[in-house]
């Protein structure tokens, strides 16, 4: 059986990838920060539907959790054969000129950094001139990283057009080495991070805006993640799925 690591995965966009994934016939690592009982109920959830999974708990900002996490995983009889960076963090509603450094670097530690310090674990495992079987990365940006969120979160979209970057260059660097690595970019999504910004309903406050009318549900996400994962995608790497509803 094949491994496969989400990271914030207890609620979610990364919760309904996990069941997806497992759904699938991965065992999952389900990652979580703090919400320790959500990501049992997932792991339960997929135990309940035949499926295996395990909780795993880091903070990927901090590099000596992440490494924690994946010496786990090493424990494991099963190979990491996929990684979905989805964890990620947002504050409240602002305009660059109310930003502060500190809420700039704990964006950037989480978003960036982290998602950095995680691709770097994956490819060191799953790289072939490492010995690996090769893998799939599955990055979680945001239409944020297209449109800049002003008014709301420059500084989220900007730590997303980072990780945009990444999964460009990546892609590049790891192609030879039986590596695929790939994007898929939500634009307004029904899960409770818009509460962290301070509007739980914003979705439905823009859905009008969004050519297809409405939001979208963390399902339809994870069926794009599972898809850039699965060797259905074997010949993607270095690609972005814009799941936004035409915005």
């Amino acid at each position: 059986m094949k491994l496969a690591l989400v990271t914030g995965a207890s609620r979610g966009i990364g919760r309904a990838t996990a069941l997806l994934l497992a759904a699938n016939g991965y065992r999952v690592a389900v990652n979580y920060r703090q919400r320790e009982a959500e990501a049992q109920q997932v792991v339960e959830e997929i135990q309940r539907q035949g499926g295996e999974a395990f909780a795993i708990q880091a903070d990927i900002a901090d590099e000596a959790q992440l490494m924690a996490m994946f010496h786990r995983l090493d424990e494991e009889d099963a190979t990491l054969a996929v990684l979905v960076n989805n964890a990620g963090i947002l504050f409240q509603q602002c305009r660059v000129e109310q930003l502060d450094a500190a809420r700039i670097r704990q964006v950037f530690a989480t978003n960036v950094t982290g998602t950095f310090l995680c691709c770097r674990e994956a490819v060191k495992r799953m790289g072939t001139h490492h010995g690996g079987k090769g893998g799939s990365i599955v990055n979680v940006s945001s239409a944020a990283s297209r449109i800049g969120a002003p008014g709301e979160y420059v500084d989220y979209a900007a730590s997303k057009g980072a990780m945009d970057t990444l999964t460009k260059g990546l892609s590049l660097e790891v192609a030879q080495q039986g590596i695929r690595v790939n994007s898929v970019r939500p634009g307004f999504i029904y899960t409770g991070m818009h509460a962290d910004g301070g509007e739980p309903g914003r979705v439905d406050r823009v859905a009008s805006a969004i050519p297809l009318g409405r939001g979208g549900q963390a399902e339809e996400i994870a069926e794009a993640i599972v898809w850039l994962a699965s060797d259905a995608a074997s010949y993607v790497t270095g690609s972005f799925i814009d799941a936004a509803g035409g915005r």
